[in-house]
């Protein structure tokens, strides 16, 4: 009996010990990763802009929000499907568009357009991924995909990267607004980061061969274009016919603005605290009276008639929340409870 409960004992250690079996939750992992990851690329992940004020309020805003748990509701059958732009996913998760995967695993963003696939939920790849969006494609080729865009001074490589999206089987474009010059990351300024020799940003490979400027994350420094306006919202539309999603909205305004250059989507995102510090959390506050009024900023009051159905956001993570109006929906990475999350870094 005494060697059995030993034998017991060692069998329940060692599964503690072991990596897959202790890694239960998200903070679990950012665990992991800041041990096992090299610092430089630590460093780069966990970075806020500046002194971090943002990014650290994006997770003190969701630790306020408290559950409204209602009981004997007959929950024997469940079902977690959700509906975006038109096409099904098995769960409200979806993967938000993060930089240089393949810092962190070989097989980088290969390996999670086959997550995202294997899930059946949405993966919006990056522009600055370590794998190009042809061998992302390739890798899940019946994966629902996006594809989030930058706009680059010289606007033809743009427009290539929409050619490209269109030609492999993304459907939709995110166009990333928050970044006319890109955040002061003082943890990758003190580390002089840069991408490891043996990785790009793939999708850009040989874009910008001619140019001489010093490299700031895997391209010339000062690249984007600055000018990027609401006009070229139209520019745009031009080049393409998949549905274009604004990623960077924070107040009623602009989101207003979005509505009227005839977009699909809205993201309501600070960049997860990576581009300007002292920016509003995106976290929605719901009051306990109201089906959806949408409190998270005093200038983004409910916009009429946009009705809202809120999801959750946890962490450094950025996710989504549903907002329909007529036949638009419209994202945001902020929710609470119903539709759909996307998980970022």
């Amino acid at each position: 009996m005494q060697q059995q409960l030993l034998l017991k004992q060692t069998e329940t250690t060692s599964s503690l010990c072991d990596p897959e079996m202790s890694l239960v939750c998200l903070s679990d992992f950012e665990a992991y990763a800041k041990e096992h990851l090299p610092k430089t690329t630590w460093d780069y992940y966990a970075a806020g802009a500046d002194e971090c004020c943002t990014r650290d309020d994006n997770l003190m805003a969701y630790k306020r929000i408290r559950l409204r748990p209602r009981m004997l509701r007959d929950v024997s059958v469940t079902d977690t499907r959700a509906t975006i732009q038109g096409m099904e996913i098995s769960f409200p998760i979806g993967i938000a568009p993060t930089a240089f995967h393949c810092m962190a695993w070989h097989d980088g963003e290969m390996s999670t357009a086959r997550a995202a696939e294997s899930m059946n939920t949405c993966y919006i790849a990056s522009t600055y991924a370590t794998c190009s969006l042809e061998e992302i494609s390739a890798a899940a080729p019946n994966g629902f995909r996006w594809f989030q865009l930058y706009v680059y001074r010289n606007r033809k490589f743009s427009e290539q990267l929409v050619h490209r999206v269109e030609a492999h089987g993304f459907k939709a474009i995110v166009l990333t607004v928050d970044v006319p010059y890109t955040g002061k990351r003082r943890n990758d300024i003190r580390n002089n980061f840069k991408l490891p020799p043996h990785l790009k940003a793939k999708n850009l490979d040989g874009l910008f061969e001619d140019h001489t400027e010093a490299e700031v994350y895997g391209v010339p420094a000062n690249s984007l274009d600055p000018s990027i306006c609401w006009k070229d919202i139209y520019w745009l539309q031009s080049l393409t016919r998949l549905p274009i999603i604004i990623k960077g909205i924070l107040t009623k305004e602009d989101a207003e603005l979005a509505v009227e250059h005839g977009v699909q989507g809205i993201i309501v995102s600070n960049h997860g605290g990576r581009q300007l510090d002292g920016g509003p959390a995106t976290a929605v506050e719901i009051s306990p009276r109201s089906t959806g009024t949408l409190f998270s900023f005093p200038s983004f009051r409910m916009i009429p008639e946009i009705k809202l159905s809120t999801i959750s956001e946890f962490g450094h993570l950025r996710w989504k929340i549903n907002i329909s109006r007529k036949k638009r929906t419209f994202w945001t990475n902020l929710d609470l409870i119903e539709k759909h999350c996307n998980q970022g870094k």
